[in-house]
């Protein structure tokens, strides 16, 4: 018959399987013509609908067994779930950029894992020449402390921000960093205490100076990560007690 298709011809119209086709003829989704008198299946326009109905309906999700249901829906009813799938959709589509949004941040450094402060914080450090195991030292120890006390956490960020403000305290972090793989014996460690010690000591009033809420929280955060000190880190800290 003119205009009639061919079960190859319908899968291609649609962009679907011959195999598919099949498989909704068994689901009772498509109906199944009556051969020709050549022995071969013919569809109408009608089938292509159908067929292209269904394939939009299972590329979105939507079980066959609903499939079927929707097809045979009225008007009314196959737009209110049409709307329904719609904002499934939508929220899956959310919640993929989201995830692609994670993965792109995995890609960019430490902002997956850290607040947006404490991110601008490692920036501005590596900014500064700030060693990869110190920028990790700061960034530990603000996921452990996040975890174990918000509160103090916020607080740590807030004035290690601060004092990074001074030119001061600055030039002696860097020194500090830089000190890690020194020898014990190295003669610029005394002299490296005795300014720090000097420091802190003049500074001991100001706000930003302040410990945080908790000690033993900022003592867990700083000890408990590898490359948390160091044989020269260690006589720096006995140098700065005045021992």
């Amino acid at each position: 018959m003119f205009g009639m298709l061919t079960i190859g011809q319908l899968a291609d119209y649609a962009g679907v399987t011959v195999k598919a086709i099949r498989h909704y003829h068994e689901r009772g989704l498509l109906a199944e013509p009556e051969r020709d008198t050549s022995g071969y299946r013919r569809y109408g326009a009608q089938d292509a609908v159908d067929l292209v109905k269904i394939r939009t309906l299972a590329s979105a999700g939507v079980p066959l067994s609903r499939v079927k249901d929707l097809l045979d829906a009225d008007p009314d009813a196959l737009t209110a779930a049409i709307a329904e799938i719609d904002r499934t959709l939508q929220d899956r589509i959310a919640r993929l950029r989201r995830t692609c949004d994670q993965l792109a941040q995995l890609r960019g450094g430490d902002r997956l894992f850290v607040s947006p402060e404490v991110a601008d914080h490692l920036d501005h450090l590596r900014e500064l020449g700030v060693s990869e195991r110190q920028l990790r030292l700061e960034r530990d120890g603000w996921i452990i402390m996040r975890t174990a006390s918000p509160e103090d956490a916020f607080v740590w960020i807030t004035e290690r921000r601060e004092l990074l403000t001074d030119p001061e305290f600055r030039a002696l972090y860097l020194e500090h960093d830089l000190a890690y793989d020194w020898s014990p014996d190295d003669p610029r460690l005394p002299a490296l205490a005795d300014r720090t010690r000097k420091w802190f000591t003049g500074h001991h009033g100001r706000s930003e100076t302040r410990p945080v809420h908790n000690p033993a929280i900022a003592r867990l955060a700083a000890r408990s990560q590898p490359g948390a000190t160091s044989p020269a880190w260690n006589r720096l800290a006995d140098l700065m007690k005045g021992d």
